[in-house]
């Protein structure tokens, strides 16, 4: 099993990486077989889309090499978004526009929101209203919400009764993610998700 952990946040050293550290510490733990990767836009390290990402030869397709090769292997995804004025971060929108179908087509995806405050909800409902329609990327109906963000996740131990259910609620997240990326391994291969009258959703 394979999962990749998108970082969706602009900022060096932000919170949303150290939150992407725990949630990928936390798969490895409860299944050490479970290769875990991160891929994380500090510093918004891709241009914006355009189409000349699909002729192999372009400089833009040689920038997005490296993240789709990363992106092909997973068999599941955690997509960890801050919230930023009430929106997804412009570079995490950028990425899921590079990703297609081969990249995360029929593969599940867990949303981990990131608020300094008590937000977070707002990049939920535009993740699961944008981002998989052509993709067709598979947003698990579990979310997690992590709020007021500097108090929690830091350390071993828990800091607060807060920070202890927030942490059973990203194991139990965390083994449904594995669970989905499991069941949907068959269908991927079944070939059914391979029509080529239907390249695109509806």
């Amino acid at each position: 099993m394979h999962i990749v952990i998108i970082v969706g946040s602009h900022r060096k050293d932000s919170q949303s990486s150290r939150v992407g550290a725990y949630v990928a510490a936390d798969l490895a733990r409860i299944d050490p077989a479970t290769t875990v990767d991160t891929i994380d836009l500090a510093g918004n390290p891709l241009p914006l889309w355009d189409e000349s990402v699909w002729q192999g030869d372009s400089p833009l397709a040689a920038l997005w090499k490296p993240y789709r090769d990363k992106m092909r292997k997973a068999d599941g995804f955690v997509i960890i978004s801050p919230e930023w004025a009430g929106m997804v971060p412009p570079g995490l929108k950028n990425i899921l526009l590079f990703a297609g179908p081969k990249e995360v087509g029929h593969k599940p995806a867990l949303i981990v929101t990131v608020s300094a405050s008590r937000g977070g909800s707002y990049p939920v409902n535009e993740l699961r209203t944008s981002g998989y329609k052509n993709s067709r990327l598979v947003y698990l109906p579990e979310h997690v919400l992590v709020q007021d963000v500097a108090d929690v996740l830091a350390g071993d131990a828990p800091a607060s009764d807060r920070d202890a259910w927030l942490r059973r609620r990203i194991e139990f997240a965390d083994r449904l993610l594995l669970e989905y990326a499991r069941a949907l391994g068959p269908i991927r291969s079944s070939g059914l998700t391979e029509h080529a009258d239907f390249p695109y959703g509806m």
